[in-house]
């Protein structure tokens, strides 16, 4: 595993500066008619080693302006710290992305958070491919199946979850959504995948410091 400085040059904070400020006065989706307000939200920093990418953020999440402020946030941090990080990385030292950077909203039958459709997460995605290159994390956590297939194509949980894939020096960790909505991991071998994944990312850990 590569070891990161955490004293990148200057103007990586600054070119990552200047993209934060461009996605947080994006309306692309607005404009085309997808949501009715866009309120993109952005967190982290060019000195950032973990790399989160969720499905989009939610109705807490815009609220506060900080990605995975809900229950799936409290969840994932606690992963985290079963991995060995303290207590508050995933906010403090973690950046936060995701494949739509707005809320969008319910679905329509009122039962959870509408999926972004593809048209929304195409429109996103050069951000998301921006921040990547420049931030040049060393993990990068892929949380939910869309998060998933975004990056491995389709497939199912129970094949991805525990293993990963290395591309441009970056390692790529796929992991169940943190939500309490998801009956994936009330499986007993599901819970063995999920271990086996923070079991990885605990070994990486150790290489951080």
């Amino acid at each position: 595993m590569k070891h990161m400085s955490a004293n990148q040059a200057p103007e990586t904070a600054t070119a990552l500066q200047v993209l934060q400020q461009r996605i947080l006065s994006c309306r692309l989706c607005q404009q085309h008619g997808y949501l009715a307000s866009a309120h993109p939200i952005v967190s982290g920093r060019a000195t950032d080693r973990v790399f989160v990418i969720g499905q989009a953020p939610g109705h807490l999440s815009v609220a506060r302006d900080t990605p995975f402020s809900g229950p799936g946030g409290r969840i994932l941090q606690r992963w985290l710290e079963q991995a060995g990080f303290p207590p508050g990385y995933l906010h403090d030292a973690t950046y936060l992305s995701s494949l739509t950077r707005c809320d969008p909203g319910k679905n329509r039958n009122g039962n959870g958070d509408r999926r972004p459709s593809p048209q929304e997460m195409a429109l996103c995605r050069p951000f998301l491919d921006a921040e990547l290159a420049i931030v040049r994390p060393v993990v990068v956590l892929l949380v939910g199946t869309m998060a998933i297939e975004a990056f491995f194509g389709k497939m199912r949980l129970q094949e991805v979850i525990g293993t990963y894939q290395v591309r441009n020096d970056m390692f790529l960790l796929p992991l169940p959504h943190p939500s309490g909505v998801s009956r994936w991991l009330n499986e007993p071998a599901h819970q063995q995948l999920l271990q086996t994944a923070l079991a990885i990312l605990q070994q990486w850990r150790t290489q951080f410091d």
